[in-house]
């Protein structure tokens, strides 16, 4: 009997405890030594969805706002290059049009995009105080051979007017590319770049993917019809008046109550409940709704990632994410999960 109790003993050792608790990993970080990082994550409509009436002018009290805080980095919603050049070289799994083509950027500054990438950071690490118009075209140029358009606008719109002309690798189809960016109702452009400028930073950081919530799937439209059927069945009434309210606040002449609507933790909550809960609750045969949820999880990590890389050299620094409201949820618990970060609370920087 003893010998069986000794043996039982050593056996129960050996496995797992399934009631042991995890390593908090949200206390190493006490007693730091530095500043720690602020990072302000702002949940945005897709502003290619807002009415005819809508003016760049709307934005300019939650750009006052946002200017106020003063972020030294500014994330977008779009893919990097690295991902669009490693996309391009696997059009078999990511397709033939994963990113817009840089084509005319190429022809015009001899540049592809592991080329203008390089070319990108060895100008930005030799940055003057003062660049002169030239240099400024000159990296817009190579922005724009590096998928990031956003970063070639930002250059553009520190040109005085008089400087906004062709020259320096800006030939004249790139310099109709940036003033077309001009017209384009998309926040990117229209927010970010433009509060990139008017605080004097030389670049916004793109931070979107896609590489892992392309679902292979043998019937594309199935899944778009199972994965509709899901949030559609997850909405109900409390959807449509959270919809009726973003129709009525975006078609104002001032879009702060807007942004400080979709931002609040009840939008925030509902917007979860219906991408994940209500998708997890869905019945399907082939599991669709589960599937987007697991696709939905990598690109958030995979941009929860791209966003920590951009200050990992620089501790401290202050990191406004511009992002999708239904992303900001993830961005949150994620990033506020990384050491020497601290969530700064969107509302107190909207009031």
């Amino acid at each position: 009997m003893a010998r069986h109790m000794v043996w039982l003993c050593g056996l129960l050792a050996a496995l797992p405890l399934a009631a042991e608790a995890q390593i908090d990993l949200t206390t190493l970080d006490r007693g730091m030594t530095g500043p720690r990082a602020q990072v302000l994550v702002l949940g945005t409509v897709h502003l290619s969805g807002m009415p005819a009436s809508f003016k760049p002018a709307a934005l300019d009290s939650l750009l006052e706002r946002l200017a106020a805080w003063r972020p030294e980095i500014v994330t977008i919603e779009t893919e990097p290059g690295e991902e669009c050049d490693t996309a391009a070289r696997h059009p078999a799994r990511y397709g033939a049009d994963y990113c817009a083509s840089t084509a005319a950027a190429r022809a015009a500054t001899g540049l592809d995009v592991p080329a203008a990438l390089a070319e990108v950071d060895k100008t930005l690490k030799a940055w003057p105080a003062a660049p002169a118009p030239a240099q400024r075209r000159r990296l817009a140029a190579a922005f724009l051979a590096a998928h990031d358009p956003a970063s070639g606008y930002v250059q553009w719109l520190q040109l005085p007017e008089s400087e906004r002309r062709a020259g320096d690798g800006l030939d004249a189809k790139l310099v109709d590319t940036l003033v077309r960016i001009a017209q384009r109702n998309n926040e990117n452009y229209q927010l970010a770049a433009r509060l990139a400028a008017r605080l004097g930073l030389q670049r916004v950081y793109p931070v979107d993917n896609h590489t892992g919530d392309r679902m292979d799937v043998p019937d594309t439209k199935a899944f778009a019809r199972s994965l509709e059927a899901a949030w559609a069945a997850g909405g109900g009434d409390e959807w449509k008046q959270r919809q009726k309210q973003e129709a009525i606040l975006g078609a104002a002449d001032d879009l702060l109550p807007l942004y400080r609507y979709i931002n609040t933790p009840g939008s925030l909550k509902l917007l979860a409940e219906i991408n994940v809960s209500a998708s997890l609750r869905a019945s399907s045969r082939d599991g669709y709704p589960q599937m987007f949820v697991a696709g939905w999880e990598i690109r958030n990590l995979r941009m929860v990632a791209y966003v920590r890389e951009t200050f990992r050299e620089r501790p401290g620094a202050r990191v406004l994410s511009i992002v999708g409201s239904s992303h900001k949820p993830w961005f949150d618990a994620w990033l506020g999960q990384l050491q020497g970060v601290d969530i700064i609370d969107v509302a107190s920087v909207l009031k």
